[in-house]
């Protein structure tokens, strides 16, 4: 059942966060190309639907892979509790850190993507001004969201001091 389990733990890693993290990477770049198309009156329109398209479906994969994701920690705890091993400092290590990464997505990352779409819509509530501001912040953000999975990533193969370690 453990084996089992883990395979479905790294799994849900490989599928969920491997497409957050490379989406969220890429989306400070398409913005930054958008929000810029966006504001030169000699810009194609064409050249600015195909920017915007690709921050909107950027926008989308973080959002619905980051859903998905949710079930690297449940499979993961799963796994930990069949292994008798919830107790170990590099996996509440880890879910620590899985945690951390989990609220720079929520707090920093998703909420600057969708400013920037927001912006890129046109809406009446949309400040593109500050969403274009926002970029540095985010591409900071998804910068150190890619570096806690890494990090995470590394504990789990490494588990130092695991009681399971080969």
């Amino acid at each position: 059942m453990a084996k089992f389990l883990l395979s479905l733990h790294v799994l849900a890693a490989i599928i969920a966060i491997g497409p957050v993290t490379v989406a969220a990477s890429m989306f400070p770049r398409k913005a930054k190309a958008a929000l810029a198309a966006a504001g030169n009156p000699q810009a194609a329109a064409d050249e600015l639907a195909e920017n915007a398209a690709s921050v909107r479906l950027l926008f989308r994969i973080t959002q619905i892979y980051a859903a998905l994701g949710i079930a690297v920690p449940v499979l993961g705890i799963g796994t930990a509790q069949v292994m008798g091993v919830m107790g170990s400092a590099w996996l509440i290590t880890s879910l620590v850190i899985t945690v951390v990464a989990a609220l720079v997505l929520l707090v920093l990352v998703l909420p600057r993507q969708e400013a920037v779409v927001s912006a890129l819509a046109g809406r009446p509530d949309a400040d593109p001004v500050g969403a274009a501001a926002g970029l540095k912040l985010l591409t900071m953000s998804t910068g150190v969201f890619s570096l806690l999975w890494a990090v995470v990533t590394v504990l789990m193969v490494l588990r130092p001091g695991s009681t399971t370690h080969a």
